[in-house]
């Protein structure tokens, strides 16, 4: 899944830090993927998705708690702990 290893790296080395006081979770992570060229959309029952070129829209959604987890959408995780985002796939399988 090549498209999730990017989309971790936007994360993991953003291009700017989350500050919570500042933006929340959800615009910061739509900034990181949008600052890597992702086009970020709407999404009815996911917090965004984002539509890679010639593929299926991958839908998200953000938590600072990771008990709540759906398995069928990408999760962005954020851990105030250690001051890092952390990207979780869906368990059903998505095409490259």
């Amino acid at each position: 899944m090549q498209i999730f290893k990017v989309i971790e790296e936007a994360l993991t080395k953003p291009p700017i830090p989350h500050e919570p006081y500042k933006q929340s979770l959800k615009a910061w992570a739509m900034y990181c993927l949008r600052d890597r060229g992702f086009k970020v959309i709407y999404a009815q029952n996911a917090d965004f998705a984002i539509e890679p070129k010639g593929g299926e829209k991958l839908y998200f959604k953000v938590s600072n708690n990771p008990v709540e987890q759906d398995n069928s959408i990408s999760w962005i995780v954020w851990d105030s702990a250690s001051k890092s985002a952390s990207l979780i796939p869906p368990l059903t399988e998505v095409k490259d």
